[in-house]
């Protein structure tokens, strides 16, 4: 490369003398040289110089095939060189990689035989303390048991003889029920005739209407089995006194009524779930309910002897709620003026008239009051002033007891200061208690 680069500037060299020999010529304009004389030393100048500069690229081709086939043959060299070294590092791995393969086949071996001892060791020390440890265990779990079943017995014979005890008391107690039992079977059976006869019903709902009368009105404000009607022989249960402004009162009948067989009639056709036959057993309580109540307003009813409108009590509040889903309260109130009332609704409408007695003896004692209040009033004047001599008193003998509790007991203390204290009280014949 270098060569060529030599030639070229060779050449350039010489086409730049060439060309500097023709401006001198021009430049000196001598006469002897002429143009044809110049022009043929140019060509021959210029031939040479095409001579030499077609040499010079034969030359460079030369070496240029040369150089290329110096460096095939250094590449081919080094290949091969560089095939040897890795031929040879191959070789060597391998057998590195052998010699480190059967070094960690032997310490993989070596480090499996100590585990495989070392786990041995462990199992027959595993094995000898499991052994200690059952037979530790067995030992304890025999003498835990020996206690557990001495335990175990005293508790059993003590449960046993608890429960064989509790048993005998539950047994004791049950032939009682059983005996109770047949009492009440026996007291229902009794309860059932008597309710079965029509008489006694009446009586029994007589007995729980005089029994709510009793305990919410007083013997004066309501009369029993009393004519109601001028004139008339029928008496009712019992008629409450409700008075006038006037001084006098008029009578409000109340009269008890239980028709028991239509309405256990009506309760065994709910128990048969057939509905024709509760449709029937409710017309009948109601066709009877109207009766009852047209019997009550026609004897017991007389305006202005009495209200006019009359109360039927029904003992029983299933026979009460059914005449009230049945529309028996509206019904009978509109066609007979009669009022319906269980036990729960006697007694508010009793509470009621209590009241309303009540509000009538205030308005009848109003001006008894008044004087009263006004005597109150008086006395209470005269009252605070002698709660204001009193109070008077009382800081007088307060101011006397502060003087006698701070300086006649502070000069009795100087007095009794030179007395020497006795611990023992008991020469006084007292005790610390009493002294207390």
């Amino acid at each position: 490369m270098a060569e060529t680069l030599s030639a070229a500037a060779l050449a350039v060299s010489l086409f730049t003398a060439v060309c500097a020999v023709v401006l001198l010529i021009r430049r000196n304009n001598t006469p002897q040289i002429n143009d044809e004389s110049l022009q043929r030393a140019v060509g021959r100048s210029v031939e040479h110089l095409g001579s030499v500069i077609s040499s010079n690229q034969r030359d460079i081709g030369d070496m240029q095939t040369q150089r290329f086939a110096a460096i095939d043959r250094a590449l081919n060299d080094m290949r091969a060189t560089v095939e040897r070294r890795l031929d040879r590092m191959r070789t060597d791995s391998t057998a590195a990689i052998d010699k480190l393969r059967e070094e960690n086949s032997a310490v993989l071996e070596k480090m499996r035989r100590d585990n495989l001892e070392t786990m041995e060791k462990l199992q027959r020390m595993n094995s000898e303390s499991l052994e200690k440890l059952r037979t530790e265990t067995t030992e304890q779990l025999n003498l835990i048991r020996g206690t557990v079943d001495e335990k175990l017995q005293e508790t059993l014979e003590s449960r046993i003889t608890k429960s064989f005890k509790l048993v005998s008391e539950r047994l004791e107690q049950v032939y009682k029920g059983l005996g109770e039992m047949q009492n009440l079977a026996q007291g229902v059976g009794d309860l059932k005739r008597v309710l079965s006869n029509v008489k006694t019903r009446g009586i029994l709902g007589e007995i729980q209407l005089g029994s709510i009368l009793e305990q919410i009105l007083s013997p004066e404000q309501y009369a029993v089995n009393v004519c109601t009607v001028p004139g008339s022989r029928n008496a009712v249960e019992f008629a409450v006194k409700l008075p006038d402004r006037d001084g006098g009162y008029t009578y409000l009948p109340i009269d008890s009524k239980f028709p028991g067989d239509t309405y256990t009639a009506l309760l065994d056709a709910y128990d048969s779930g057939d509905r024709d036959a509760v449709d029937a057993a409710a017309k009948a309580l109601r066709t009877r309910m109207l009766s009852e109540a047209k019997d009550i307003h026609e004897k017991y009813v007389s305006p202005p002897s009495t209200t006019d409108f009359a109360i039927m009590f029904l003992p029983f509040e299933g026979l009460y709620a059914e005449a009230v889903n049945r529309g028996m309260v509206e019904e009978l109130q509109s066609r007979c003026r009669i009022m319906i009332a269980g036990p729960s609704t006697m007694a508010a409408m009793l509470n009621s008239i209590q009241m309303g007695f009540k509000t009538l003896a205030i308005e009848r004692r109003s001006a008894e009051v008044w004087e009263i209040l006004g005597a109150v009033k008086t006395e209470f004047s005269k009252f605070g002033s002698v709660l204001e001599s009193a109070q008077k008193r009382i800081t007088q003998a307060n101011s006397d007891l502060d003087k006698l509790i701070g300086t006649r007991t502070r000069a009795i203390v100087r007095k009794l200061g030179s007395v020497e204290r006795l611990d023992d009280t008991s020469i006084l014949g007292i005790a610390e208690n009493e002294e207390e």
